[in-house]
């Protein structure tokens, strides 16, 4: 970790104050760093003015650079300017006075985040020590210990037992640890992170009014490159600048979030109480700071960094009644002025959201420009209610329009935006009462209804206590089972025919007292049908009796079940009563190699069988004629054989009844002019 320091506290740099580091393993130079603005930010007793501090990694060699913000030559620079290195590892400091100054001449722009500062670095006549966080009168004055990078070499060793409340000793007046309305999240203490309490002996100090009005958010401007595993010792690397280096009392913020949302108790005194940071120069009495490790200027951190943030804002706004979503009036220890142009006299009364950036009271470019725009989201998960909040599906259900429906035990699945550790738990309302109660993890829930028409909805609890709920799903639950209005049946279509495949339909109607899913054909073949189809055409085996299963699904997934059974049987034109002249045709494209031809008028077949549905077989051609189709002794149909293409073994004509019963029918030549001839090639019945 490493940063620049000057003599003078008071010291502003209003250019770019730049670094790049050479890795230890890979020898290569990293891009340029800008190290974000200057930390002088109201410590009481600050021994030097500088930059934040960088982590960069294992690194060998450093390169600096101090470029004026328009781009023009600077007339000076701050006095006792100087690179600090840390060590987070042992906590040691080294001082490096530049050798020489030298006058770069680039054309590399700025850094497109870089604020629109110009002109030449100022002195200011006095510290920029807040006036608003002056110590209360009861706490004696403590001289800050000198920069131990004055005296290279004399770092201390760390201590080992430092709790994560630090008692502070009698002379201190501790103010309470009111409870909070949102829970606490995890938070590393200064013993698990490795701090050195020794280093920053003086008691800590906590708000005049003892209220948290508003929360500042930070990042620390450093690279993103660090690991989880790496944290600690970036928070280490911190403390050490900020102490060692600046002559901070302690580190200035009052709790530090890596990007992988591991959250360290930063200034001592209790994490529970309103101690006062260094983190908001002018509103640090009655603030409380949080930044995150890294630099987010043109990406946000990740997602964990950000909630954990709005937990620990929420914690403690939530010990004194602050609405994290809300604004609150500060009073301004000085005179500023903030990023964006807007200046305030000492004294002044100023609006802020509860929950707002550090370049909202101050100019800097913190917490960069990603995350500032991702502030509402913050706001938004510490306050609640949940956002995003709905039902995604029914299962056990099934849908039909907008309406689900089951027999009785469903599982409602829902999402949320709001991350599960802001969520308290799920409830899962029926008819408006909880049925069911889920963790903040849970992503669905299981219910048993009964008969009826119910209200299904899903209830979302923030830590807050505020509540959102979904829209209401309506879930039928119902057990009657479908009804077959008409059971299946058999009958024989037209179509090629085969001794293996004689074509046929099969018919149905299905009905349900509230939904009908589909109908399924389960044997001999598989196939599923909607609620409104009512027919399909399959085949069969001749002289083989098929059974036909059907199920029909309602809605809920009840079931009714129902069976047609028939067997095609060919009779072939030898089993016909002939009058008139027939003439015998051979040839493998009939049905069992043997066909009847006649151009006799009035010439006849007639077969006589017990069945419920018949169809009558041919062999067609351009010049087949006409003939007459006779049912138990009544014309019923002329049926006129020319075709276009040569047809065998066509079923041209069929006829069904109700029932099975005894039939006959008789097929005469017609006789057509030109073409008289026509041939026959047997009949099928299904019994």
């Amino acid at each position: 970790m490493l940063g620049v320091t000057w003599t003078d506290p008071g010291a502003h740099v209003t250019g770019a104050v730049e670094v790049r580091t050479r890795g230890a393993r890979s020898g290569q130079w990293s891009r340029w760093l800008r190290l974000d603005g200057d930390s002088g930010q109201g410590e009481s007793g600050a021994a030097r003015g500088g930059t934040e501090p960088a982590w960069v990694g294992s690194s060998d060699g450093v390169e600096v650079r101090v470029r004026a913000g328009d781009g023009s030559t600077s007339a000076k620079l701050p006095k006792g300017l100087r690179l600090d290195m840390v060590d987070p590892g042992s906590g040691k400091v080294t001082g490096m006075e530049p050798a020489a100054f030298a006058v770069e001449e680039t054309d590399d722009p700025l850094p497109t985040d870089s604020p629109s500062d110009s002109g030449e670095p100022t002195q200011s006549p006095t510290a920029p020590t807040d006036p608003a966080s002056s110590e209360p009168p009861a706490e004696p004055s403590v001289s800050e210990p000198p920069a131990a990078s004055e005296t290279p070499g004399s770092s201390p060793s760390p201590s080992g037992s430092p709790s994560e409340t630090v008692s502070p000793t009698p002379t201190v007046t501790v103010p309470p640890a009111p409870p909070s309305t949102a829970p606490q999240p995890p938070v590393t203490s200064r013993a698990g992170w490795g701090a050195d309490e020794s280093i920053s002996p003086e008691e800590p100090g906590y708000l005049p009014g003892g209220t948290i009005k508003a929360v500042v958010v930070h990042h620390t401007a450093e690279s993103n490159t660090y690991t989880c595993e790496q944290g600690p010792a970036v928070v280490r690397g911190i403390y050490a600048y900020h102490v060692k280096q600046l002559g901070w009392k302690d580190v200035g913020y009052n709790f530090l979030v890596d990007k992988c949302g591991k959250i360290y108790e930063g200034r001592k005194g209790g994490i529970d109480r309103p101690v006062m940071g260094a983190h908001a120069y002018g509103f640090n009495a009655e603030t409380t700071g949080i930044s995150v490790l890294g630099t987010y200027t043109d990406a946000a951190p990740p997602q964990a960094a950000m909630v954990s943030v709005a937990r620990i804002a929420a914690w403690k706004l939530g010990q004194y009644g602050v609405n994290p979503a809300g604004t609150t009036t500060l009073t301004a220890g000085d005179s500023g002025v903030n990023f964006f142009g807007k200046t305030w006299a000492k004294g002044a009364q100023l609006t802020f959201p509860v929950i707002h950036g550090h370049r909202d009271g101050y100019n800097t470019q913190c917490p960069g420009n990603a995350f500032y725009t991702q502030l509402a989201t913050i706001r938004s998960y510490a306050a609640g209610p949940v956002t995003g909040l709905a039902i995604k599906s029914v299962t056990g259900a099934g849908l039909s329009g907008t309406t689900y429906y089951t027999k009785a035990s469903v599982t409602v699945n829902w999402s949320a935006t709001t991350p599960a550790s802001l969520i308290s738990k799920y409830e899962l309302l029926v008819d408006g009462k909880v049925a069911t109660t889920a963790a903040g993890t849970a992503t669905s829930a299981k219910a048993t209804l009964t008969v009826g028409t119910h209200k299904v909805a899903v209830r979302a609890v923030h830590q807050s206590g505020k509540t959102a709920t979904t829209a209401a799903a309506t879930v039928v639950a119902e057990t009657t089972v479908p009804t077959f209005t008409a059971k299946p049946s058999l009958s024989l279509r037209t179509g090629t025919v085969s001794t293996t495949a004689v074509p046929l339909t099969l018919s149905w109607k299905a009905a349900d007292s509230a939904a009908l899913k589909e109908v399924r054909l389960t044997a001999p073949v598989a196939r599923t049908y909607g609620p409104t189809t009512y027919s399909a055409a399959h085949t069969a085996k001749s002289a083989v009796a098929t059974a036909w299963t059907m199920t029909a699904y309602d809605r809920a997934g009840n079931t009714a079940t129902a069976t047609a059974t028939g067997t095609p049987v060919i009779l072939q034109e030898t089993s016909a009563a002939r009058s008139g002249t027939w003439t015998a045709k051979s040839s493998t494209s009939y049905l069992g190699g043997r066909s009847y031809s006649s151009s006799t008028k009035n010439a006849s077949l007639t077969w006589t069988f017990t069945g419920r549905s018949a169809a009558w077989v041919v062999s067609r051609a351009s010049t087949s004629g006409q003939a007459y189709v006779y049912v138990d002794g009544v014309k019923a149909a002329t049926v006129d054989l020319k075709s276009a293409t040569t047809k065998y073994r066509d079923a041209i004509w069929a006829k069904s009844w109700t029932a099975s019963a005894k039939h006959t029918i008789k097929i005469v030549v017609v006789g057509t002019s030109g073409r008289p001839a026509i041939t026959t090639d047997g009949l099928v019945y299904l019994k």
